[in-house]
């Protein structure tokens, strides 16, 4: 067992959002019951809020909740609709505010992980010592134990093209440009990490709100992280805490589900609304043209050589559809969020 903490007890609000993922949650909820005692010797208490986007699963889940005697640090909400990942941890922001101890981290975690030992104490330990951190995101294992050492950077011009191309010269000249991040043994700095494990400060939530639910999945943590670093807080990868992730599990659109499969309209949709939003039209359909040019003659390389397999079905005509470059798709919707002061006290 841990040594007692010295320092003063923090509450964190872990929120998971849900979506016929009842299985994964149940895996997710033993991981963090296992560790709850050491958490607490380390001073940290956390309370778990569990939204079912609808999906027909919170029954399940207040069962498995009522009965395992957890009814004391889980909590099971049925939301109205399935509203998305931004939606959904908003409901968790709200209620995190609502009750008479406010939180002071709020811990997002997937479905499809599983804490490791100390993994939110860890967290809650570096933002103490950091106090102008805003959010810090815990390291990924796999399901079979192995780290999978990356954050990432924004997207951006350079990074489609590059993606597009996939030619060695091409990727060296653009690495500082490239997505994905290569990640080290020590906490660093980043622009943004995926929203299965991250910490958010109370603080941050009340400057800046919560996530925009006009995304309804992906994207939204990296706008989120945009937003929060512009505000003047830094973001950070913090390894010495670690989560298993199964990725994509809870979505089927990344991971080992995803081969083959055609990619849902909302992945497209939030790709343009981040674009735009963050950069302008412009920008956003320069984008577009240079992603379907880097990509054509990526495509037309690869058959060149012989592989001629597509890996994801419709993806061109998809793209199309819903690309800035149709004037339909030119107007972005007014984000919605949520802010601390829309609650009303009665």
């Amino acid at each position: 067992m841990a040594q007692p903490s010295s320092r003063p007890a923090h509450l964190v609000h872990v929120v998971v959002v849900s979506y016929k993922t009842a299985a994964l949650v149940t895996s997710l909820l033993r991981s963090l019951q296992n560790d709850r005692a050491n958490e607490l010797d380390r001073g940290t208490i956390f309370r778990v809020f569990v939204v079912d986007n609808d999906s027909g699963d919170a029954e399940i889940l207040e069962k498995l909740v009522a009965d395992s005697g957890w009814q004391d640090w889980v909590t099971v909400f049925k939301a109205p609709k399935n509203g998305g990942f931004a939606y959904g941890n908003n409901l968790g922001f709200r209620h995190g505010f609502e009750g008479e101890a406010k939180p002071d981290y709020f811990f997002l975690l997937n479905p499809d992980t599983e804490v490791r030992p100390g993994a939110i104490s860890t967290l809650v330990d570096f933002l103490d010592e950091h106090p102008g951190a805003g959010i810090a995101a815990s390291s990924c294992e796999d399901k079979h134990g192995v780290l999978w050492p990356f954050a990432f950077r924004y997207p951006s011009l350079a990074s489609e093209v590059d993606h597009g191309l996939r030619l060695r010269i091409v990727s060296k000249l653009l690495i500082d440009h490239a997505v994905l991040k290569p990640m080290g043994q020590s906490p660093e700095q980043v622009d943004w990490f995926p929203g299965a494990a991250m910490m958010v400060r109370r603080q941050v939530v009340e400057d800046v709100g919560g996530m925009d639910e006009q995304y309804f999945l992906y994207y939204e943590e990296t706008d989120y992280c945009r937003k929060v670093k512009q505000a003047g807080w830094t973001l950070w990868y913090v390894p010495g805490s670690r989560i298993m992730h199964i990725a994509g599990e809870s979505t089927g659109v990344t991971g080992e589900k995803s081969l083959r499969r055609r990619l849902p309209a909302y992945w497209f949709e939030s790709r343009r609304r981040y674009f735009v939003k963050n950069h302008g039209l412009a920008y956003a359909t320069a984008v577009d043209v240079l992603f379907l040019a880097s990509h054509f003659l990526g495509r037309t390389k690869e058959l060149l050589k012989g592989r001629g397999d597509e890996r994801v079905p419709n993806f061109w005509a998809d793209f199309l559809r819903h690309s800035v470059l149709h004037k339909a798709n030119r107007s972005l919707s007014p984000a919605q969020e949520f802010k601390p002061a829309q609650i009303v006290r009665r």
